[in-house]
């Protein structure tokens, strides 16, 4: 299928550059994939559209101070950093910024030496291969030396820290934030529990594909990166039991589908059908998803607007269909809807 199917105009005015006060005030788009219905709400009302017995699944990632800026030691010429993902013992993948600086046998100071970094060998997906030098914990160094990360499509500094974050945020490793999980409060979830809705929470550590857009002519022909995650035995249970109970999964946020997807597998069913329970495991995933694919675990997905051309927006394409997501986002950009990370929430079911 063409990527360029993926493409849409998005005014830039409703990208939004900072989160609603409180996170549930947000809007929220509910998208019936059965009959087409659009239904436009605020995200508080999530809870009437949960039914006890049904299972909620958080992915518990925590951004981490993930931007470094520092300078070549030769030059003295600005380097940025973005960390990806842990590889080795004081070694990761990173973005270089500009490109053209991050030449293999580069090294970079941060913060007055506090920190320092060797560039050691490019990496298939374009980023870097870094080492690095530092006396003492390197999480304390980096709370020290690194910002929290925004996408490039946010222009303004963030006064609270914690908005780009989950109120679940819980497990450090991500380097964005898993963005449909921001519009929870705590009263909110209290009330999901008070229900009788079940929660489950996952890890997975988000990387390069937030920020790198399909650039292949085809979706197909794209590779998605591989990108650490962790579905403990107690949560799997508590997935598994839900299904056989008959509840429904929702997965918040295309992360958590992701790793429920990975973790599937078929187990006999009398009726004859296809039945899929989840496996416990941690480890690596690049599972792809894109039209054509048969969800196995996932009933219900909340999620942001994403952007075009992102395997994001391929993936709840696959879930509900291409002409339906996209009659949905006419819709959203019609009603004004804010976008991306800080914006608005969807809810497909």
């Amino acid at each position: 299928m063409e990527t360029a199917r993926f493409d849409y105009f998005l005014p830039p005015e409703l990208i939004a550059q900072e989160p609603v006060e409180p996170r549930d005030s947000s809007r929220l788009l509910v998208l019936n994939r059965k009959n087409g219905q659009i239904e436009h709400r605020t995200f508080s009302s999530i809870l009437e559209y949960l039914n006890e017995g049904d299972c909620l699944v958080l992915n518990n990632t925590r951004v981490i101070p993930a931007r470094l800026i520092g300078r070549r030691v030769d030059t003295g010429g600005k380097v940025e950093f973005l960390l990806l993902s842990e590889v080795g013992k004081n070694r990761w993948e990173v973005l270089v910024n500009p490109s053209r600086r991050g030449k293999v046998g580069t090294e970079i100071i941060f913060n007055q030496a506090l920190l320092k970094g060797k560039i050691e060998d490019k990496t298939e997906a374009g980023g870097r291969l870094v080492s690095f030098e530092y006396e003492g914990d390197f999480e304390e160094i980096l709370k020290k030396v690194g910002k929290v990360p925004l996408p490039p499509y946010i222009h303004q500094s963030l006064k609270d820290p914690e908005r780009y974050q989950t109120i679940y945020a819980m497990e450090k490793g991500s380097t964005a934030a898993p963005t449909a999980g921001l519009h929870f409060t705590q009263e909110l979830m209290e009330r999901i529990i008070r229900k009788g809705v079940k929660i489950a929470t996952l890890t997975l550590h988000i990387g390069l594909d937030t920020f790198r857009p399909i650039k292949e002519d085809n979706i197909e022909n794209h590779k998605i990166h591989r990108e650490y995650f962790r579905l403990p035995q107690e949560v799997a249970q508590i997935i598994n039991e839900a299904i056989k109970n008959e509840g429904r999964i929702i997965a918040v946020g295309t992360t958590s589908t992701r790793v429920l997807e990975t973790k599937a597998y078929q187990v006999p069913s009398a009726r004859g059908d296809k039945r899929y329970l989840v496996e416990a495991g941690e480890g690596m995933t690049s599972l792809y998803i894109y039209p054509g694919y048969e969800f196995k675990i996932v009933d219900a997905i909340i999620t942001n607007f994403h952007l075009p051309r992102s395997t994001m927006l391929v993936l709840v394409s696959a879930f509900a269909g291409r002409s339906l997501i996209f009659k949905a986002y006419e819709e959203a950009i019609k009603k004004k809807y804010r976008f991306y990370s800080f914006g608005d929430a969807m809810l497909i079911h």
